[in-house]
């Protein structure tokens, strides 16, 4: 079997490829206006790469490398495909001047080269990036909190819609959703790893925000990595719904109040990044240069994926893919687009 690909037994997918791609865009539209409407947000326009001085293209992991070509018109000048929208969107908030209770949103998308691909990912990502201008008096919990619950309530008010529209897809998601800390999770579970963790409380709770990833648990381990200068570790999460269809825990937004001055030096320590300091974007964030903000990303065929009950992302987008799994998935009616 194709390397980390799941194979569900007796999957029949439920809507033809070309029904399939009226529903995407029926899900897209639909999503996209509640989580406007629900947070207060605008759609901007936003760059498909970035300059690597500038300091604003997304570190993820730390690790990962980026896609990057030269400009013949700009004496052959590097330029880097974004690996996701993360600073550049705090860096718009103040470019529009944007006041704190609203903020914009935007269609991501980004090539990322070392993703390791199976039913939920690949080397094409397209989300829904959105940031919010606050208040400093705004990064709290409760803020954070708040703003999840209205995430949550979009992707319920979609699941709903699409269940209306489509007689055959019904998936049922909880009326509320559930709130628990990584140190929380690791306490309950301390005999399994941080992803075995995750597929218990997704399936007993259906749906989770799992909250302050980055920094080290009591065991000395990290739940997941996470860059050191956006989100602050202590205000952030995962939305994380369970997949029926697969039988995992299933993330569909990584998100969270943003690094001030004091967090995001005190995680570039942590991280022994101090030198991005003298980036221009983070010592944009030093100076108190730009707006305080909560943003994140929501994953556009993450969403279509799970709402239209397929097995694999490939499904829903046009990606590539390793041909033993491409096989694979045709043996198995997983049609891949």
């Amino acid at each position: 079997m194709a390397k980390g690909l799941l194979l569900p037994g007796g999957y029949t997918p439920v809507l033809d490829p070309m029904e399939s791609q009226r529903a995407i865009k029926k899900i897209k539209d639909f999503f996209q206006q509640e989580l406007a409407y629900g947070l207060n947000l605008r759609r901007v326009t936003a760059p498909l790469f970035v300059i690597p001085e500038s300091g604003l293209n997304d570190n993820l992991n730390g690790v990962e490398r980026t896609v990057s070509f030269t400009l013949k018109d700009m004496d052959e000048r590097k330029v880097e495909i974004v690996q996701s929208l993360a600073k550049w969107k705090r860096m718009a908030l103040g470019k529009y001047g944007i006041e704190p209770g609203k903020g914009i949103y935007t269609d991501m998308n980004a090539i990322r080269r070392d993703e390791e691909l199976d039913n939920l990912h690949s080397v094409y990502v397209d989300q829904w990036d959105w940031e919010k201008s606050i208040r400093k008096e705004d990064r709290t919990e409760e803020y954070l909190r708040e703003t999840v619950i209205t995430i949550y309530n979009a992707v319920k008010n979609l699941g709903d819609y699409v269940n209306r529209i489509y007689r055959d897809l019904q998936t049922e998601l909880p009326n509320e959703i559930f709130f628990i800390t990584t140190q929380e999770l690791e306490d309950l579970y301390p005999e399994l790893s941080p992803k075995e963790r995750e597929n218990k409380i997704a399936e007993e709770k259906r749906a989770v925000f799992i909250m302050k990833i980055g920094g080290l648990l009591e065991s000395g381990i990290k739940h997941d990595g996470r860059a050191p200068d956006y989100d602050d570790w202590e205000l952030n999460g995962d939305i994380v719904l369970w997949n029926e269809v697969l039988g995992i825990a299933y993330e569909i937004s990584s998100m969270g109040i943003r690094v001030d001055e004091e967090a995001m030096s005190r995680q570039l320590k942590f991280a022994q990044s101090e030198d991005r300091m003298e980036l221009p974007f983070h010592k944009a964030i030093l100076n108190r240069e730009l707006p305080y903000s909560i943003g994140g990303g929501i994953g556009q065929s993450r969403l279509c994926m799970f709402f239209l009950r397929k097995a694999h992302i490939g499904e829903v987008q046009v990606s590539v893919w390793p041909e033993d799994m491409i096989k694979e998935c045709q043996e198995n009616k997983i049609f891949l687009l």
